[in-house]
């Protein structure tokens, strides 16, 4: 059986669900409860309430509700879809990042064909797998990475939508010999990006259906030395007690967080670092071993823990008493990536962002191929 295949899609049809640029979601791990409200005001039919629902029922009812009334309607061949992503890099300058959507067989970790880099949480799967049950639909793609090659696409795309800054185009291909061409670009073994969360769910869910129709997941195929692959920092920010730094740590007092930054961007990559920022002081812990500076902070006691890519944030909020302490990490480049995931190694939860993340509500996989 291929490891990769063609989809029958189920996509909106803008001439009844609206323009596809007010129907667009990031993925439920990124949705804010603001962005959900101007998601929702956007359009009724926003895929927001079907990826990030309050309960996974409504998501189900919703789901079945649009394709009764021709919101959402279904490819009649199967395809293999080209996606670029444009958007502006962090140091300013556009990119452009390419992937192939398809379905992705599922495999088991162990088997050394699909590989994860990150731990996951428990109960996010649980919500997750919730949603599968309600929904029997993909409906966020996993972004894995290959190490093979995406072609270009030609010609006026079929689909394109903007989001936050990111304009996605997707191109179909499905006549047999051309999705024969694309698919044989992709070389293996495939790494999990982001969407662990997703992969580990679906695997969950197939499992318990135990049929053919449940065994693929959709996903987004990038490869490893795409140039739009860029990836973020997740700076950790607490409200709990300070840790004390022990002393396998080297310290460095420095005049603030932007100095502190400069500084932990020189530190090789041969060892983990990390700045720390609390009551008006910033210290530069460097580890005497290689690794991610997750590891390394998240080794700490810490308490009351959130995410953000925003050094400046982070910053912000330790200096308006919102948080007690931010922890400043530098992120991991693809091939320490790639290596972690190859030695059979995990790095911490929210150790990655890959950004930006991929578009949910572009295309939609039932499980009933």
């Amino acid at each position: 059986m291929g490891l990769v295949k063609p989809f029958r899609a189920l996509r909106y049809d803008v001439g009844t669900a609206g323009p596809l640029d007010d129907l667009v979601s990031p993925p439920h791990d990124v949705v804010t409860p603001a962005l959900e409200q101007r998601l929702l005001a956007a359009s009724p039919f926003n895929a927001v309430r079907l990826v990030h629902p309050a309960d996974p029922e409504e998501a189900g009812h919703a789901l079945a509700e649009w394709r009764r009334g021709g919101v959402l309607v279904r490819e009649e061949r199967p395809a293999v879809w080209l996606l670029e992503d444009s958007f502006t890099g962090c140091d300013g300058h556009p990119r452009t990042r390419r992937g192939i959507a398809a379905r992705v067989l599922l495999r088991r970790y162990e088997d050394g064909v699909v590989l994860p880099h990150e731990r996951t949480f428990p109960r996010q799967k649980d919500a997750r797998l919730r949603l599968l049950r309600a929904t029997r639909t993909k409906l966020s793609p996993v972004f894995l990475l290959h190490e093979g090659d995406a072609p270009a696409p030609a010609g006026a795309p079929t689909l394109e939508a903007e989001l936050a800054g990111v304009r996605s185009r997707l191109w179909r291909v499905d006549e047999p010999d051309a999705i024969g061409e694309v698919l044989a670009g992709i070389r293996g073994p495939l790494l999990v990006a982001d969407g662990h969360h997703r992969y580990e769910t679906a695997l969950r869910f197939h499992e318990e259906e135990g049929s053919e129709e449940t065994a693929h997941v959709l996903a987004v195929l990038v490869a490893t030395r795409d140039p739009g692959l860029e990836i973020l920092p997740t700076h950790r920010v607490t409200t709990g007690s300070v840790p004390e730094l022990d002393g396998g740590l080297r310290l460095t007092e420095l005049g603030g967080a932007e100095e502190a930054l400069a500084a932990l961007g020189a530190v090789p990559r041969d060892r983990a670092a990390f700045v720390l920022v609390a009551a008006g002081r910033a210290t530069l812990a460097e580890a005497d071993a290689p690794g991610p500076d997750t590891a390394v902070v998240d080794r700490l006691p810490l308490e009351g823990v959130s995410f953000t890519a925003s050094a400046e944030e982070a910053a912000r909020a330790v200096s308006a008493g919102e948080a007690t302490a931010a922890f400043l990490v530098r992120p991991p480049t693809v091939r320490e990536v790639e290596a972690v995931a190859l030695s059979g190694g995990r790095m911490p939860p929210k150790s990655t962002y890959f950004h930006p993340k991929l578009t949910s509500g572009l295309l939609f996989a039932p499980f009933d191929e």
